[in-house]
């Protein structure tokens, strides 16, 4: 299990260098001289975008643990 959950972790990290910039965003930002904007752009995406599955992961997590809490408590019952 904890092999799974550091795997997990490592994935996550990972997947923030990508780059998110649809086509045309990037060819917007790469025409111009200054950089910093297109990583910001970037960063911003990634950010917007792992949000979500963290929250959905989050709530997963309490749902299995609810129902895997009533399961135990039937068995010992």
């Amino acid at each position: 299990m904890k092999r799974k959950v550091v795997f997990f972790i490592f994935f996550m990290f990972f997947f923030i260098r990508a780059n998110a910039q649809c086509a045309m965003c990037r060819a917007v930002l790469e025409s111009g001289e200054d950089q910093s904007a297109a990583e910001g752009i970037n960063d911003g995406i990634v950010f917007l975008m792992a949000v979500p599955y963290i929250l959905v992961a989050v709530i997963a997590y309490f749902t299995y643990r609810t129902y895997n809490k009533s399961q135990k408590s039937k068995k010992t019952s």
